[in-house]
């Protein structure tokens, strides 16, 4: 089986729509794909409907959560989406990044750039308004030629000129959460040191006493050497080990099932979730 546990729609900051993703992941060989859009499952229902057959779709969310002023993201699989306490949680988290993004445009339009909070808004075609937004309405104003490019201390990364913080639940609350709505819980790309993740051991050990289910080690971003170091530490606090594209559609190359997921380890997470269920197309 070929098993990809991490991907993203336009629902959040994704460029394809959610049926667009499950045909593309068919064609692309695989057999299970998680839709872990950003602080949303909104998702769920057309991607869910759009299934190609013999296609699995293991219903997911990314929580952006925050460690010690540093941005920490935790993917939740298969929890119950209307359990009242994390579907509060991700409505103010969501809410948190409308307010960011309103923020953060007018600081681009003092700074001269031509950005308005419709432009963006309309770039984000779901509930997730992220920087991602902001980026590729900065790239059609002329102000920055790449996506890449708006995230520096000029512009949009953590503190640059037009940054603004957000609210963000601490990790261990995530962690919780999801599995008191029946979900396993996942960390996400923990060493993806280009875009500024580095999350140490000692948190990683915190959230393993949580009560997190694994950690994704795996990920494009992800150097051999912290491969290698990522698998040792999720062997030894009794881990699942992940692997997964975390792709974006076209910002991240069309990349799903460049990194996948062994199907024991996909087995571990299905037998620690109870919240709901995966979905096979032509089942």
């Amino acid at each position: 089986m070929r098993i990809d546990l991490h991907a993203h729609s336009d629902v959040s900051d994704g460029t394809r729509p959610p049926a667009e993703v499950v045909r593309r992941a068919k064609a692309a060989g695989l057999d299970v794909l998680a839709l872990t859009d950003h602080d949303t499952v909104a998702g769920w229902g057309a991607a869910a409907a759009a299934l190609p057959s013999g296609l699995t779709l293991a219903p997911g969310v990314e929580l952006s959560c925050e460690q010690d002023g540093e941005s920490l993201h935790m993917l939740g699989y298969l929890f119950d989406p209307d359990e009242p306490v994390l579907a509060a949680e991700l409505a103010r988290i969501r809410d948190g990044r409308v307010d960011r993004a309103r923020l953060m445009v007018d600081r681009l339009r003092e700074l001269g750039v031509d950005v308005t909070w419709d432009g963006v808004r309309s770039l984000a075609r779901g509930e997730a308004v992220g920087r991602p937004h902001i980026a590729r309405a900065m790239v059609e104003a002329g102000a920055v030629r790449t996506v890449d490019a708006a995230f520096t201390k000029e512009w949009i990364a953590s503190g640059g000129r037009a940054h603004a913080g957000r609210y963000a639940p601490d990790p261990v609350r995530a962690v919780r959460l999801v599995r008191a709505a029946g979900g396993a819980c996942v960390l996400a790309h923990p060493r993806a040191r280009r875009r500024g993740h580095l999350v140490p051991d000692e948190v990683i050990e915190r959230l393993a006493a949580a009560g997190l289910t694994g950690v994704e080690v795996d990920h494009p971003d992800h150097a051999p050497d912290d491969r290698a170091r990522l698998a040792a530490l999720a062997d030894r606090l009794g881990l699942v080990r992940t692997g997964s594209s975390d792709d974006h559609g076209e910002p991240t190359g069309d990349r799903l099932g460049a990194e996948t997921t062994a199907p024991a380890a996909y087995a571990a997470l299905r037998a620690a979730a109870t919240g709901a269920v995966p979905v096979t197309g032509g089942a």
